[in-house]
C-alpha cells in the first residue's frame, strides 16, 4: 500500500499557483511553477521564495543543553552567543554524516536544530536517545512552518534591517510574527521565516504581495549546486566523512563529539578520495551516478541556468582532485570531459 505523503499549510497555495506538484522526502511539494530556469534567474537577480516547512525542527533545552550538543555536533557551539546560528555535522561513530544542520543559539540553555526533512525522525531518535538528565529533547516541528526567502533584493523587499549572516532575530512581516533567520541554501543573501503552522498563508501570501517569487524544489537544486552546497543523500551521507566531502571546516578536531577520531584520522592521513566541483567541457548534462573514469563518480549535476553548461559535484581519487584536473565521465554511454574547478562554481560578477 502506498504510502500517504505530507502535506505542508501551503499546499493548497501551492495547487492553486499551478505548481507541478511531487513526492520529496515522504512529502507532497512543488517541484516547479513558472519554470526551473525562471525561478533560478528570479533569485539570483531579484528574490524568490520557497517553501521549506518539510524541514524538520529540534528543540533541546535544560542547563545540559548545551553540553548535550557539543558531543554531538560537529562544530564548535562555544563560538555562537544567543541570536547567532552554525552549521554543523551530526555524525556516527564511524565519522560519517548523520545529516548537516544548523543550530540556533535561542538562550544560554536553549537551541533550535532544523534538520532536512528525509532526516527529521532519525535525527529526533539520535539526539534523543543520548539526552542526559538536565536536557530535554522535542520534535517540534508539527508547530512550524518555513519560507526561504532569497536573492540580492529578499531583505529589501521584506523590509527587513541589513544584519549578519548566521544570525537571527524576532521581527513582523505585515503583522506576523516570525524569526527572521539569515541563513539559506542558494548562496544569495536573504532569510528564512519561521513562523507558527497556523500562520504560514498569511506569510506566504504577504510575500508574493511584496513582490517576490515563488520558487520550487528544481531551482533550489539547481542554486545549490551552482555554489556547491552538499545535499544530503547524493553528496554526502553516513559513510562519507567530513574531510573527504570538503566539509572539515565545520569539524572542531579540538573538542570530542562522536566519530572524531576517525575524522582526526581521516585529516591527519589524508583522504583517498575528495569531493570535487566540475564543469563539463563539452555539451552534456551530468547526473547523480554517472561513473568517473579512475574510480569516480558523480554525486550531483545539472545544467547551470546562469553559466549555460553542464555543472557537478563527484567524488574523485585525491589525486585527481586539483583544480583544473581534467575528468572523463560516462554521460548515457558516451565519455565526456570536464575539468575540477574551485568553489563556488558560480559566481556573481563585480
Amino acid at each position: 500500500m502506498a504510502q500517504t505523503l505530507q502535506r505542508t499549510p501551503l499546499h493548497d497555495r501551492h495547487v492553486e499557483l499551478g505548481a507541478r506538484m511531487v513526492p520529496f522526502a515522504g512529502w507532497e511539494m512543488p517541484v516547479q511553477y513558472e519554470g526551473v530556469i525562471q525561478e533560478h534567474r528570479a533569485v539570483r537577480t531579484d528574490a524568490g521564495v520557497f517553501d521549506v516547512s518539510h524541514m524538520g525542527e529540534i528543540e533541546v533545552e535544560g542547563p545540559q543543553a548545551h553540553a548535550l550538543l557539543q558531543s554531538l555536533l560537529s562544530n564548535d557551539l562555544d563560538k555562537i552567543a544567543p541570536g547567532e546560528a552554525q552549521y554543523t555535522l551530526l555524525t556516527n561513530e564511524r565519522g560519517g554524516i548523520i545529516d548537516d544542520v544548523i543550530a540556533y543559539r535561542l538562550g544560554e540553555c536553549r537551541y533550535l536544530v532544523v534538520v532536512n526533512a528525509s532526516n527529521r525522525e532519525a535525527d529526533y531518535r539520535w539526539i534523543k536517545e543520548r539526552e542526559v538528565r538536565g536536557s530535554e529533547v522535542t520534535d517540534v516541528s508539527a508547530e512550524y512552518a518555513l519560507l526561504a526567502v532569497q536573492g540580492p533584493r529578499a531583505i529589501e523587499r521584506l523590509g527587513l534591517p541589513p544584519a549578519k549572516a548566521f544570525t537571527f532575530a524576532e521581527s513582523s512581516i505585515d503583522g506576523i510574527d516570525v524569526m527572521v533567520n539569515r541563513t539559506g541554501y542558494t548562496g544569495e543573501d536573504g532569510c528564512e521565516l519561521l513562523c507558527m503552522d497556523e500562520d504560514a498563508v498569511a506569510l506566504w501570501d504577504a510575500v508574493l504581495a511584496r513582490g517576490v517569487v515563488p520558487c520550487g524544489l528544481g531551482a533550489r537544486d539547481t542554486l545549490r549546486l551552482e555554489v556547491c552546497y552538499p545535499l544530503h543523500g547524493n553528496d554526502i551521507g553516513p559513510d562519507t566523512d567530513p574531510i573527504s566531502a570538503a566539509l572539515g571546516w565545520t569539524c572542531a578536531l579540538g573538542k570530542e563529539f562522536t566519530g572524531v577520531d576517525v575524522i582526526r584520522r581521516v585529516k591527519d592521513e589524508g583522504p583517498q578520495r575528495k569531493l570535487v566541483p566540475f564543469v563539463m567541457e563539452e555539451r552534456a548534462i551530468p547526473r547523480q551516478g554517472m561513473a568517473i573514469e579512475g574510480g569516480g563518480e558523480v554525486t550531483s549535476g545539472t545544467h547551470s541556468p546562469m553559466l549555460d553548461v553542464g555543472i557537478g559535484m563527484g567524488y574523485v581519487p585525491a589525486a585527481q582532485a586539483a583544480p583544473g584536473a581534467p575528468l572523463a565521465i560516462d554521460v548515457r554511454g558516451k565519455t565526456r570531459t570536464a575539468r575540477v574547478v574551485t568553489r563556488p562554481i558560480y559566481k556573481r560578477e563585480g
